[in-house]
């Protein structure tokens, strides 16, 4: 895959020549300085992820605030280095430091993903909605994708309701319905939404729904806030130096559709692909301008945490391959463990 990612960039060099003498210059009258407030948003961003995790495990274990922010820098980092095969790693790591069951953790982890998905939805329905006219390419189109995008938080927040007051209830229903087309296949639905149930039982309150979303909306207006500040931080491009809150909430669109199937290494540089192609296709944003703010996009808000996350592996003895594995060998553990209940 390399080698075929290798010839493709010989290829399209060929085809249109791309000038890294402009590219290098782009970097260099970049403001470091608006970069910077973007590196500081992320790093704050772990900290929240840290302090929401501890408030969701704090009916069935209290523990300090931030006491698990080397799960999530960790984590984080194993992402980063290994692919989203390493995504077990942080409920995993948190089980093993508060000796809760990684069944409970995982739970956890679900709930937090639907929690990060339905915060990222209403930011972006929010600023494209009130968008003033013409702000926007296709905005007919985009307004559809956030309608869509906020059709789904609502009905997964009401599906996290229903899991939430009789999850037995749902397990059940589901069971029978997926069980008419397989049964192993429907006892497996009706253990996930089981588990998922242990997950929600840290949310017993509506005061416990608000706090963990307004720690999940704050740390994606601050992730939103580090995009803005990367892309209007490169100047000399004016697309770039002008672009709106509304058009960026598209690069993160696309930044985050091309991080879902995360690759080690190589999806780095489809990442920066993705994010520059639309940019360009977007925005009119020249090839050099583009290849250099999403590439400052990647090292900010997903390399950044690397040289941390190494540094307190080492401190805390976190092989990250073996620690993956054996992630990866838990949750296939207990997937086994679940048609058998």
């Amino acid at each position: 895959m390399l080698a075929a990612l290798v010839a493709l960039g010989i290829y399209a060099q060929h085809r249109h020549p791309f000038h890294w003498q402009m590219f290098a210059g782009q970097l260099a009258q970049a403001d470091w300085a608006k970069i910077g407030i973007a590196f500081i948003c992320i790093y704050v961003g772990y900290a929240i992820r840290a302090a929401r995790w501890a408030m969701l495990l704090r009916h069935i274990k209290k523990v300090p605030l931030f006491s698990l922010l080397g799960t999530q820098v960790i984590g984080f980092t194993g992402v980063a280095l290994i692919g989203r095969i390493a995504d077990p790693v942080r409920p995993y790591l948190v089980a093993k430091k508060t000796g809760l069951p990684i069944s409970n953790q995982i739970a956890v982890y679900i709930v937090e993903r639907l929690f990060d998905f339905g915060s990222m939805a209403l930011i972006f329905f929010t600023v494209i909605l009130l968008a003033p006219a013409g702000a926007l390419p296709h905005p007919e189109i985009i307004k559809k994708a956030a309608y869509g995008g906020l059709a789904v938080t609502f009905a997964g927040a009401l599906f996290m309701v229903s899991v939430r007051l009789a999850g037995g209830l749902v397990a059940s229903l589901l069971e029978r319905a997926f069980g008419v087309i397989s049964q192993g296949l429907g006892r497996a639905i009706g253990e996930k939404i089981r588990t998922f149930r242990t997950g929600l039982d840290t949310l017993r309150t509506l005061g416990d729904f608000g706090v963990t979303m307004g720690l999940s909306l704050l740390m994606w207006v601050l992730i939103a806030l580090a995009y803005l500040e990367i892309t209007t931080a490169f100047v000399a491009s004016p697309e770039l130096k002008g672009l709106t809150l509304a058009k960026c909430m598209l690069l993160m669109a696309s930044s985050m559709a091309a991080s879902g199937f995360q690759l080690p290494v190589i999806g780095w540089f489809t990442q920066i692909g993705v994010v520059a192609a639309a940019m360009s296709g977007f925005f009119g944003v020249a090839a050099e301008p583009a290849a250099a703010c999403a590439a400052t996009l990647l090292a900010v808000t997903f390399l950044s945490i690397v040289p941390v996350g190494l540094i307190w592996a080492r401190f805390e003895h976190v092989s990250f391959r073996k620690v993956a594995a054996e992630s990866e060998h838990a949750e296939e553990a207990l997937a086994a463990e679940e048609p058998a209940r």
